[in-house]
């Protein structure tokens, strides 16, 4: 959470329509430069001025995902907003995409904890089975 002083500040920086974007995405307001943008066009952003440690970069994601998780970045960007390397992809030939042929094409999100994750077929019986009241009839 911001101060009144640096939410003033970010407002009449950034704008009223980046402010209602940011404080709906991210809750926060935050100013920084455009480092670059990967190509599932999200955009990531870095203030070394202002902000706390480790919380110099940040990224705005393209879509609006029920929840952001770090498979929607692509790794050499994963790698740059975990502070393993210092250059981002943007100026960093090395970590550009598509230069290794073991990388994947097309993203395939994490299905971890949701509908359609997957579940492995079981043939053993449960130890366990859910509890079902019984009701006597009136």
């Amino acid at each position: 959470m911001s101060t009144i002083m640096r939410t003033l500040r970010n407002l009449r920086s950034i704008g009223l329509k980046e402010y209602g974007h940011q404080m709906q995405n991210i809750g926060d307001t935050k100013r920084g430069t455009l480092i670059g943008t990967d190509r599932f066009g999200n955009k990531f952003y870095e203030n070394l001025e202002e902000e706390l440690p480790l919380r110099t970069r940040w990224v705005d994601y393209a879509t609006s995902w029920p929840e952001y998780e770090p498979s929607q970045i692509e790794p050499g960007w994963h790698a740059w907003m975990s502070y393993m390397v210092d250059k981002s992809p943007a100026e960093d030939k090395l970590l550009y995409p598509g230069l290794r042929a073991w990388e994947p094409k097309e993203h395939k999100p994490v299905l971890t904890a949701s509908r359609s994750a997957y579940k492995p077929y079981s043939t053993v019986k449960n130890k366990y089975h859910p509890w079902q009241p019984k009701c006597a009839p009136r």
